[in-house]
């Protein structure tokens, strides 16, 4: 793939799995008790520095082992990361009441961060860096996460009305 390529495949990718999940509930439950900006600000940071770790494992390990290798291991935990979240049952409960951080910017990126650390999307784009050119994927992935964030804040903020 070209450059662009690799940046629409990495957008389409991440868009579509990352629509309606949980950060994108953060978002909103954020933005329904706080201001908008610093809630998308907050999550966008989150973001970018989450991708910009798998962009980089990825990218080191397809320079490390075979490409099949690195693709074989990201679908396994892929498939891992599935079963998994089929057999245990999370609770839906936000603990957006006892936010312990002053800063609703902070409160954001750490929620954020702490949330998808690890997630299927991390991985997703570490297996997409591990094959395509890591820049245009990690622009791709966090523009993409960039605007479910965006439409979490503002389904946040309709719901507040």
């Amino acid at each position: 793939m070209d450059q662009l390529g690799s940046l629409v495949g990495a957008f389409l990718l991440v868009f579509l799995a990352e629509f309606g999940d949980k950060s994108q509930l953060v978002c909103m439950t954020l933005a329904a008790r706080y201001r908008a900006f610093p809630v998308l600000l907050g999550a966008v940071a989150a973001f970018a520095v989450l991708n910009l770790l798998a962009v980089a494992v990825g990218s080191v390990a397809a320079t490390w082992f075979p490409r099949e290798v690195v693709l074989s291991v990201v679908a396994l935990l892929f498939l891992w990361f599935g079963v998994q979240s089929f057999l245990t049952q999370e609770d839906d409960e936000e603990e957006s009441e006892t936010l312990s951080l002053k800063s609703v910017f902070l409160s954001a990126l750490v929620m954020i961060f702490l949330a998808e650390l690890g997630d299927k999307t991390q991985l997703a784009v570490m297996g997409l860096a591990s094959a395509e050119p890591p820049v245009p994927v990690w622009l791709g992935a966090t523009l993409a996460l960039a605007m479910t964030s965006a439409i979490g804040v503002i389904a946040g903020r309709a719901l507040m009305r």
